[in-house]
């Protein structure tokens, strides 16, 4: 199994290195509370909240701020109502962009993400026009202290679809439904998984060979991927390894 695109990499590693906790918690929260409102606060009957409740765990955001957040979902709470609209887009060199964002005023964020866009080199797109290039996936990511043949192995019985080296970890690929279960059977295993997640994943990928186009594209998606009301920025773009540590 092998991997196709390097933005995954790109967003790992910015991850890893991400110091703003806070505004990482913040987006965190807003996935658990509208998870809640959308499927109910039953973990084992909302496998979306089960999926988001996890992820907030495997960031370390406090179990108590997690449980506030379900309950303001499931209206226990008074909380904000939060919508999830997402845009399509184009950066440099062509690149496809899908933004996935949770607002309480769309009329604010549609605007914010428009002038984001025109403001570093990209463009707004009608509804439709890139959304066909991605398929939603569920993702795994493993510590590299597991062999991959072990993870391959439990993988390949539990629905896995992929297995990328992404240098410091492995990610596994699978359905949005197998997700959990993949998790668990790896944990079984005692292989240490260190997040689980669904997410956007293209089916083709842009090559960037040009290092003006390539600092353009990850600065665009870094300017989003700061906005408050985004939630997750994918992109279906490819970066040779040795412009991107030049770049970085």
């Amino acid at each position: 199994m092998s991997g196709h695109s390097k933005w995954a990499t790109i967003k790992h590693k910015k991850g890893a290195a991400d110091a703003k906790r806070g505004k990482l918690f913040a987006k965190l929260i807003k996935q658990v509370e509208v998870a809640a409102r959308q499927g109910g606060g039953d973990l084992d009957a909302n496998p979306t909240l089960r999926t988001m409740y996890q992820k907030a765990r495997d960031n370390s955001v406090p179990l108590d701020t997690i449980d506030r957040a379900v309950k303001r979902g499931t209206g226990e709470l008074e909380g904000v109502n939060y919508e999830p609209i997402t845009y399509e887009g184009y950066g440099p060199g062509g690149v496809a962009l899908l933004i996935e964002t949770l607002t309480d005023n769309r009329n604010r964020t549609g605007s914010e993400i428009r002038s984001l866009l025109s403001k570093n080199g990209g463009s707004l797109a009608e509804p439709g026009a890139v959304a066909w290039q991605f398929e939603r996936k569920g993702v795994v990511k493993v510590a590299k202290s597991a062999e991959e043949d072990d993870v391959m192995m439990v993988g390949l019985d539990n629905g896995a679809e992929d297995l990328e080296d992404l240098d410091d970890i492995w990610q596994v690929t699978c359905a949005p439904g197998d997700v959990q279960s993949l998790r668990d059977a790896l944990e079984e295993a005692g292989i240490k998984v260190l997040e689980s997640d669904t997410t956007m994943m293209p089916s083709n990928t842009v090559p960037m060979s040009d290092i003006g186009e390539v600092k353009s594209i990850l600065n665009l998606l870094e300017v989003l991927d700061d906005s408050e009301d985004v939630q997750d920025v994918h992109s279906n773009v490819d970066i040779d390894d040795d412009l991107l540590a030049a770049v970085e």
